[in-house]
């Protein structure tokens, strides 16, 4: 199956749905390549950004399904294929 690299970005600004994006995010794991999060205290909101290798089919399914809980915020990018020459 072909994959492909993208980036999926998710600010959460409510801490009652951190459970269900990590468990998520956990279902997902097989595609994960990297996960960071960053607690930005300061501005009261929790900044995670995903790597994924994944057929275009997941990602959109993941970014779908992150886009459905409350209190965050997503967005996705998939890399342009390299061309050779």
């Amino acid at each position: 199956m072909d994959t492909k690299i993208a980036l999926i970005g998710i600010m959460v600004y409510d801490p009652e749905c951190v459970k269900r994006t990590n468990d998520l995010l956990h279902e997902y794991a097989d595609y994960i390549v990297g996960r960071m999060g960053l607690p930005y205290r300061n501005k009261g909101v929790n900044i995670i950004s995903v790597t994924l290798d994944a057929p275009e089919n997941v990602i959109s399914a993941l970014s779908g399904k992150l886009g459905q809980i409350p209190g965050i915020s997503v967005k996705s990018m998939i890399a342009k294929e390299k061309k050779n020459g």
